[in-house]
């Protein structure tokens, strides 16, 4: 086995959040569940990252009972279901380690959000030699208020801000910083055999 399927942070605390209504792929379970059947069909290992902030009360806590995987996507018995406290997947959690003891050499990345957990986990792990591909269309995302912005704000007063950086640019922001130094660009059908990466 020397690939592996990372999906980060497709969890329901997202849902939870108001800013839900406008996520940039409203189909991410379909996608991720594409790749999921994809991996296991191949034999490649794939692991389910949750965030977890406890003690706070927040959606990431685990005492609301939201970190857990999307509805629609169910991890395996013998699949790694590893909790982190970081944005990146490695840092805080046994990634690194058991990707070595399997052999693992090329990781996909999935999951949510596209340009925070996931782009972070996508740099780290090419950093640290894995060969990677950033599979976007089975990210999502949502609209991202500008640094200055209230946290109070509503999504319609976030979404009405013109400082307000839209999915679509995010998105594409991800992939421009990504390809060519930290990864493979690739959409979930290339990925799967549909046609070849590119990027």
């Amino acid at each position: 086995m020397t690939k592996a399927l990372l999906v980060v942070d497709a969890q329901e605390s997202f849902r939870r959040r108001e800013s839900w209504a406008a996520l940039s792929n409203p189909d991410i379970v379909a996608r991720v569940n594409d790749l999921v059947t994809w991996s296991r069909a191949e034999g490649h290992l794939v692991v389910w990252v949750l965030h977890a902030e406890p003690g706070t009360g927040t959606v990431f806590d685990p005492a609301t009972g939201y970190v857990r995987p999307l509805d629609g996507l169910v991890p395996r018995e013998a699949e790694p279901v590893l909790t982190k406290t970081a944005h990146n997947a490695f840092t805080t959690t046994n990634l690194g380690k058991l990707l070595t003891e399997r052999g693992v050499t090329d990781v996909c990345v999935s999951g949510i959000r596209t340009e925070q957990c996931c782009e972070t986990t996508a740099r780290i792990a090419s950093d640290l030699g894995y060969r990677v591909t950033f599979v976007t269309d089975a990210t999502a995302t949502t609209p991202l208020p500008h640094w200055t912005a209230p946290d109070d704000r509503s999504l319609a007063e976030v979404l009405a801000d013109p400082a307000t950086m839209r999915v679509e640019d995010i998105v594409a922001r991800t992939e421009y910083v990504l390809a060519g130094r930290f990864a493979t660009i690739a959409s979930t059908a290339q990925v799967t055999g549909a046609a070849s990466p590119v990027g």
